[in-house]
């Protein structure tokens, strides 16, 4: 991942979807491409349209946070783009050390997700690669993969790179392209915030020479902060299931985060999860492995 590149493709993307109507200025003349003129929108953010044009060509490094803060009211960006655009725009904020060890779920964490059998819950690392599951997790949404993977770095399942290359997961949702854009973003969000981290950026190339999909949505850069909603899933065993998901950020675990799932109690969902976790392929679930 290049900072400097993503920065100015990010900027490009959100000015040409902001229209002289959304900014409120009069339009002169004709548009040979969609969206504001860099000089709007430096007008806009009371910059030097010069100014301007540098850190959108990746000229500039040295952009003050209130420079950055007034670009991004002038785009009309939300919460989570405005802080992706601080992590482009000052990388140094937000400078990490690539990690060089595989990581690992803690054991206190590795105890509280054994004991949440009636939870389907994934607990994942930074780059969404899978450190651990619960049985009813797993059956949920890897059921085709061995149980033990996560503890075996070589062979851990990565959720975003099945949900593009593994047609048994992209079956799993019944509204895939939803799914894959929540994922695509989600991933953008991430990937500014650990720009040094070499494997995150050897997944997105992967990704991006192995799936038209993911290399098509990538280039419009989406970004959004995953923490809850809702996955329509189209299970082998149960059916149609709509769960609600909670991401739960791990707090002092290098980006771990716990994916839990559920559903409204009493409705068909509910019912189909109760069924899922009687499951016989549960009967005999074993206990989550612990990791060293």
């Amino acid at each position: 991942m290049n900072p400097t590149d993503d920065l100015g493709e990010f900027l490009r993307t959100r000015r040409a979807q902001l229209t002289p109507d959304d900014a409120g200025i009069t339009s002169y003349g004709a548009r040979r491409v969609p969206g504001l003129r860099r000089e709007e929108l430096a007008q806009l953010a009371g910059v030097s349209a010069t100014y301007y044009t540098r850190l959108e060509q990746g000229q500039s490094r040295n952009a003050s946070e209130s420079v950055i803060d007034s670009i991004g009211r002038a785009l009309n960006l939300n919460d989570d783009e405005k802080v992706h655009l601080q992590d482009l725009a000052r990388p140094t904020k937000a400078k990490r050390r690539a990690f060089s060890k595989p990581d690992h779920a803690r054991p206190g964490t590795i105890r509280l997700l054994d004991a949440m059998k009636n939870v389907p819950t994934v607990i994942m690392g930074q780059r969404n690669e899978v450190l651990a599951w619960n049985p009813l997790g797993h059956l949920l949404v890897a059921g085709h993969t061995d149980f033990d993977s996560p503890t075996r770095p070589a062979d851990r399942p990565n959720l975003t790179r099945m949900l593009f290359l593994d047609p048994h997961t992209r079956e799993l949702y019944r509204s895939w392209r939803d799914e894959a854009a929540l994922a695509v973003a989600s991933l953008r969000f991430t990937a500014a915030q650990h720009q040094d981290d070499a494997e995150l950026t050897q997944l997105i190339g992967e990704l991006t020479l192995k799936s038209a999909e993911f290399a098509a949505m990538w280039a419009k850069h989406p970004v959004q902060q995953c923490v809850s909603g809702v996955k329509r899933f189209r299970h082998p065993e149960v059916g149609d299931l709509d769960l609600s998901f909670e991401v739960l950020h791990l707090p002092g675990a290098r980006g771990q985060r716990m994916l839990t799932h559920s559903a409204e109690p009493g409705s068909t969902d509910a019912a189909g999860l109760e069924i899922l976790s009687a499951s016989p392929t549960l009967l005999d679930a074993p206990r989550v492995p612990s990791q060293t």
